[in-house]
C-alpha cells in the first residue's frame, strides 16, 4: 500500500513540479477536512494561507496555528491531519528526494519546525 500523500489523499494533494532532486506538492483543504495517514520526506513547507490543524502520528498529537507566508522545515514524518480551524488550508511542500524517511514515532518532530 502506498504512503504517498498524492495517492492516499488525491482530493487534497497535487504535484505541481518534479525532477530528480525535488517534488513540489500543493495542498488544499476546507474546515473540517481530514487526511488519511501518509508520509512526507524531509521537506520545506510554505504556507499560502493562515490555518489551524491537528496532526496525529502514533501516540503523538499536535495542534498548530500557522500564519500566511511562513516557510518552515518539515522533517520526514508519517501522520494524518485535520483542519480544526474556520479557514481553508493552502500550502506548498518542496519534498527533498533521497532524504530521511518517515517514522511513526515522530514525537517532537511532528509538524513543521522553524
Amino acid at each position: 500500500m502506498s504512503s504517498d500523500p498524492v495517492v492516499i489523499n488525491p482530493e487534497h494533494y497535487r504535484v505541481v513540479f518534479e525532477n530528480d532532486r525535488v517534488r513540489v506538492l500543493e495542498y488544499n483543504d476546507a474546515p473540517g477536512d481530514r487526511t488519511e495517514p501518509h508520509e512526507h520526506p524531509d521537506s520545506v513547507m510554505i504556507t499560502l494561507s493562515a490555518f489551524s490543524r491537528r496532526l496525529v502520528s502514533g501516540g503523538a498529537e499536535r495542534d498548530l496555528r500557522l500564519e500566511v507566508g511562513r516557510a518552515s522545515w518539515l522533517p520526514a514524518q508519517r501522520h494524518h491531519g485535520e483542519n480544526i480551524g474556520d479557514s481553508p488550508t493552502h500550502v506548498i511542500f518542496v519534498e527533498l528526494k533521497d532524504a530521511s524517511t518517515a517514522s511513526d514515532d515522530a514525537g517532537a518532530a511532528l509538524g513543521p519546525s522553524s
